[in-house]
């Protein structure tokens, strides 16, 4: 197995024939597909499928492009550095869920990292799609959450995907709501009292089972639901219909802004935020950093 058959391969992966592959490498298709069938033969995998519609990765072959990403990107980084001579930026990338702390986390991270020397990326996105970035190694690092009703089903993914879930914090679940919300005043709100206004959740894509859900008690029956893609349309829905979401309780008004709360809701359920990576990958100075900036916020969580 050679460098450039794992370079041969990210082509291909990205390509949607072997043609277009063979012309963005510049050599022929017959020697294109003669290198792949040889990396295939040699690791004992099959890495794609081939069709008359073109060519896709199978299973066995995402995870392998995942690694042989991660080769090709170390070896440009010391080709870079002490062959090239160049100054080359580390690169940092984290994948969450909607958790406003996470993103403020990020935030004081790059503050003292600086951007001069480094280059980050942060993915606030899909809880499928959190999972996915981490084994493909788009991102170090996943942030979701567990409880009763999830954990057995997503441990089993990050088993079948050679990656491991690490607590960071544990919290009771709260009604997040504006503070003209009707109910804002209460101490605790039962689910009962909020059958009248919209529950909030955030749109799963194809992966939509209840498992997947970004919010806790997914499987109750809402009389009012309204989808959503991004934090921020929450926000506004909340503001414009009195709408709601179940959270963690745990606010970063530095993000959000001071017209937000949390009241405790009537349940005895419970959620685990932590972090997911790859195992028996040690954690980068920055991923580290951004952990420590994370855990800072285990005292502010409402039990």
């Amino acid at each position: 197995m050679t460098l450039t058959q794992l370079r041969y391969a990210i082509v291909v992966a990205n390509a949607s024939s072997l043609n277009e592959a063979a012309r963005i490498l510049f050599i022929s298709q017959p020697s294109l597909s003669a290198a792949i069938r040889d990396l295939e033969e040699e690791i004992g995998v099959e890495l794609f499928r081939r069709s008359n519609r073109g060519i896709s990765l199978t299973p066995e072959g995402e995870e392998f492009i995942g690694y042989a990403r991660q080769v090709v990107e170390q070896y440009q980084l010391i080709e870079s550095r002490y062959i090239q001579k160049e100054q080359v930026k580390k690169k940092f990338s984290v994948s969450m869920q909607h958790y406003s702390f996470a993103v403020s986390a990020f935030v004081e991270m790059v503050k003292q990292f600086g951007m001069d020397e480094y280059e980050f990326a942060v993915h606030e996105t899909k809880t499928y799609e959190v999972i996915e970035d981490v084994k493909n190694f788009k991102s170090e690092i996943g942030i979701l959450y567990l409880n009763d009703f999830n954990r057995k089903v997503l441990t089993k993914l990050f088993n079948e995907y050679n990656l491991e879930f690490h607590e960071i914090l544990q919290c009771g679940i709260y009604v997040y709501i504006w503070k003209g919300h009707p109910l804002a005043d209460r101490q605790e709100i039962a689910l009962e009292e909020l059958k009248e206004y919209p529950c909030l959740s955030f749109e799963q894509g194809n992966y939509n089972s209840f498992y997947f859900a970004e919010e806790v008690l997914s499987t109750y029956e809402y009389k009012r639901l309204i989808k959503a893609n991004d934090r921020a349309t929450m926000l506004n829905l909340m503001v414009g219909l009195n709408g709601y979401t179940l959270c963690s309780g745990i606010i970063c008004e530095e993000l959000n802004g001071s017209d937000y709360c949390a009241v405790k809701l009537k349940s005895e359920e419970r959620m685990w935020i932590g972090y997911l990576s790859r195992k028996g990958i040690a954690i980068s100075p920055l991923g580290q950093k951004y952990l420590e900036e994370i855990a800072k916020y285990r005292d502010k969580a409402l039990l």
